[in-house]
């Protein structure tokens, strides 16, 4: 077995795969987006669907929706978009939905340093 390097957000990809998560919709946000984009390279290849929602809201909605369906699902976002998904969150553990949901730290506090 050969030695690799992964950054951490392409080792979370790599993991939910491996899970056998088959599902994922996400807005882009930095630092977030490297999971979508790896995400976006190995799901369809395996039948999975990853699609970029219209904003941070209707991305969780979208894998609310695949899990209701059966589907492993995955989302991912940072800081401000954590706080967008607050009111999905909670309608997952009200109806105990499965749902993964990758909060991705920024730099500093609130919305962290400029980008």
């Amino acid at each position: 077995m050969a030695l690799s390097f992964l950054e951490g957000n392409e080792a979370i990809a790599w993991g939910a795969m491996a899970s056998g998560c088959r599902f994922f919709a996400g807005y882009p946000i930095t630092p977030a987006t490297t999971i979508f984009n790896n995400m976006l390279n190995l799901l369809p290849p395996s039948g999975g669907v990853c699609l970029q929602g219209e904003d941070e809201i209707a991305s969780i909605g979208y894998c609310l929706g695949a899990s209701m369906a059966g589907l492993k699902s995955m989302t991912a976002t940072s800081g401000p978009g954590i706080s967008l998904y607050s009111e999905q969150i909670s309608f997952a553990i009200g109806s105990e939905i499965p749902l993964v949901i990758i909060d991705v730290q920024r730099l500093g506090p609130s919305t962290g340093s400029a980008t």
